[in-house]
């Protein structure tokens, strides 16, 4: 299965607030069968201890250690926030919640790590139209 289908890509023209964000990002996992709803709190308990933001306007909030049991599946949902997230006073806008299956999320944020280093990269995923062509270039970086 992959972890990441054009279901769980979507774009914004707004703003919402953080946690707003997290909660969409935590409903798309779900509805991935992904996570059970417990999991949107364990986004929320990571948030409070180290904050998500990662800097290039990304934040990748995901579940506590002590979530593992709430993971079902490694996926990923991708929400571009045209006009931003205010994350702990951090511009954001790409959100991208992760849930990962035993060590499958270390290999999962490496790779998005990678991907949003390049600022010609986040360029391109912040100029693309559709969540369709979203998912597009974000299918290339990520597997």
């Amino acid at each position: 299965m992959a972890v990441l289908n054009i279901g769980q890509v979507r774009i914004h023209p707004g703003s919402v607030s953080r946690e707003e964000a997290t909660r969409e990002a935590a409903d798309i996992l779900e509805a991935a069968g992904a996570v059970t709803p417990a999991y949107y709190d364990a986004m929320l308990q990571r948030e409070q201890t180290v904050s998500t933001y990662m800097g290039n306007e990304l934040a990748i909030p995901h579940g506590t250690n002590e979530a593992k049991d709430d993971i079902l599946a490694s996926a990923l949902a991708v929400i571009r926030y045209d006009g931003g997230v205010d994350w702990d006073g951090n511009p954001v806008r790409f959100v991208i919640g992760i849930a990962g299956r035993g060590d499958e999320h270390l290999e999962i944020l490496s790779q998005i790590a990678i991907l949003f280093s390049e600022e010609d990269e986040v360029a391109r995923l912040a100029a693309a139209a559709t969540p369709e062509e979203l998912f597009a270039l974000l299918s290339e970086g990520i597997e």
